[in-house]
């Protein structure tokens, strides 16, 4: 039996937690108690934190099998893990940078899903860019921190236990940032939930007014911020071949809808047809991708994140055109991913940054004057 017949059987057999759905990378608000009830079954059952090193819990399982274990749970319909951040993030940070405290203290709750944790790295005037980050982390003297600034488009920051902080301890550029661990109860920090055109809020704004932090909370050195912020990136892209799952179920939704609307003639059915050989084209880049590349912030994997972006959103706004004046109607189905359809664009990496990436370093082309 192989690793993914194990764990479709698992999937298929294992009682879940009720309300339990597949909310994506991030839960929002009310799906953090199903979330952290599927995340220790996951751990009772050796599903948890599968890319981890067996002494910290994990399976030190292969590219491919923490690809077939986000594909299968795609298509079961459940979340592979209570959020990205903390394990897929989060985690090998820790294990390559924190001390053996940090570890011990907060690898195991990651794993059985007892923190939830968040990423502070965005900012307002730094987004994309974040060597540009203005948040300041300065030093008292007494050894502690005390941390001042504001961070937006931070996922699960109203539920989450846990916050990584990418701030400015020193002077500019990437050699003056920092990394913290920051306790989201602390005094002064306040979230504020922004409501999403979908009617969702998983993203928030964060206040942080002379939050206190303790030395032991840095996470590596002081000043090595940036080397710790670059190891974060692109963990995210090994399930980006999991979202052909879903968007399959998309095409057939709305191939559904426009039938029922009367939509569905010989132009809408051709680019219906183009979707979905998009779908399986991105999905067998994935499969070379896995079989190429150990590292997910390789060159495939920006290839496979741009693919996946803009496929999903010509997907989206081939909804408009199956529903015509319905999509007006909220209470659509196809309405929500149509109204998500163009973020796919911009959260992870946007488009024109992959591009940038791939004509820089694969095609050797000039640096764009900064």
């Amino acid at each position: 039996m192989s690793f993914r017949d194990d764990v479709a059987s698992f999937l298929a057999t294992t009682p879940r937690p009720e309300g339990l759905h597949d909310y994506g990378p991030t839960p929002a608000s009310s799906d953090v108690a199903a979330g952290r009830r599927w995340q220790r079954t996951l751990a009772e059952h050796g599903y948890a934190c599968l890319h981890w090193p067996r002494e910290h819990g994990g399976s030190d399982a292969s590219v491919a099998d923490q690809a077939a274990f986000a594909e299968e749970c795609a298509r079961a319909g459940v979340p592979r893990q209570l959020s990205m951040v903390g394990p897929d993030l989060v985690g090998p940070v820790l294990m390559g940078f924190g001390s053996r405290t940090q570890q011990d203290l907060h690898l195991p709750r990651i794993r059985d899903g007892r923190d939830l944790w968040c990423q502070l790295f965005s900012e307002p005037g730094a987004g994309s860019d974040l060597a540009a980050v203005t948040t300041r982390a300065i030093r008292q003297p007494d050894g502690s921190w005390r941390i001042r600034g504001q961070k937006v488009w931070t996922s699960a920051a109203d539920s989450a236990d846990l916050g990584l902080l990418l701030a400015r301890s020193g002077g500019p550029g990437p050699g003056g940032l920092s990394v913290f661990v920051v306790p989201m109860a602390n005094q002064g920090i306040t979230v504020r939930p922004l409501r999403q055109m979908d009617g969702e809020s998983k993203f928030n704004e964060v206040f942080l007014d002379d939050v206190v932090l303790h030395a032991d909370q840095v996470v590596g050195t002081p000043g090595a911020g940036w080397q710790v912020a670059k190891a974060t990136l692109g963990r995210e892209r090994l399930s980006l071949g999991a979202n052909a799952v879903g968007m399959f179920e998309s095409i057939a939704e709305l191939e559904t809808a426009a039938a029922e609307h009367g939509r569905l003639d010989d132009s809408l059915r051709d680019e219906i047809v183009k979707a979905w050989i998009r779908v399986w084209l991105m999905r067998v880049t994935w499969e070379r991708a896995i079989e190429e590349e150990t590292d997910p912030s390789g060159a495939t994997f920006s290839v496979l994140k741009l693919l996946t972006s803009e496929t999903y959103r010509d997907i989206a706004d081939l909804g408009g055109a199956a529903l015509g004046p319905a999509a007006l109607e909220e209470e659509q189905p196809l309405v929500k991913r149509m109204l998500v359809g163009h973020a796919q664009t911009i959260l992870g990496g946007t488009s024109e940054i992959q591009r940038t990436i791939l004509a820089e370093r694969i095609l050797g082309l000039p640096r764009a004057p900064r």
